[in-house]
């Protein structure tokens, strides 16, 4: 049975809409997330290190739209683990995996890895929105389109656009 390893920020959760979102909250500015094509989370988000800092960002992410029912039937059809890189951010490790206890009851602690590099990660296919977690796969890679890596051109991803795409593939 082929291993899938998919990313959570960016591809189950919607970082964009809650980065969004806090920026409003604190700064008053709206910002429109089809301006940001190319910029760097950083440089798009000028409270953005504040905000995934925050007690709360990470366990109240929106759903990315069709990710529940796509990682239910990815979870039937392969061995599915769901990696995220959450050392980074220490108060995420908690929230995230009470997120996916929320909105994915279906995945076991089992199938969640939640560490600082994906480097050592290995599987069949990864579904990640950063190049450099896929740069060290050695597997299918499947990119998942996100302001900062619209622009991104690599023959070895695959690009997809949405949940829909990725049950068509697979």
């Amino acid at each position: 049975m082929k291993k899938v390893i998919v990313d959570m920020d960016g591809v189950m959760a919607d970082v964009y809409h809650q980065l969004v979102q806090f920026e409003k909250r604190d700064s008053g500015n709206e910002i429109q997330i089809g301006d940001l094509a190319g910029k760097p989370e950083i440089e798009a988000f000028p409270n953005g290190k504040k905000h995934v800092n925050e007690v709360g960002f990470f366990r109240t992410l929106p759903l990315m739209k069709g990710s529940r029912e796509a990682i239910e039937y990815l979870n039937n059809k392969y061995e599915l683990y769901i990696v995220s890189a959450g050392m980074e951010f220490p108060n995420s490790l908690r929230e995230k995996y009470d997120w996916l206890e929320e909105h994915f009851p279906f995945i076991t602690w089992e199938q969640i890895v939640l560490c600082g590099s994906k480097r050592v990660v290995s599987g069949d296919i990864m579904i990640d929105d950063y190049p450099k977690n896929l740069n060290h796969f050695s597997g299918q890679r499947l990119i998942f389109t996100q302001p900062h890596n619209e622009f991104v051109e690599d023959e070895t991803y695959e690009r997809v656009n949405s949940w829909e795409e990725i049950m068509n593939i697979l």
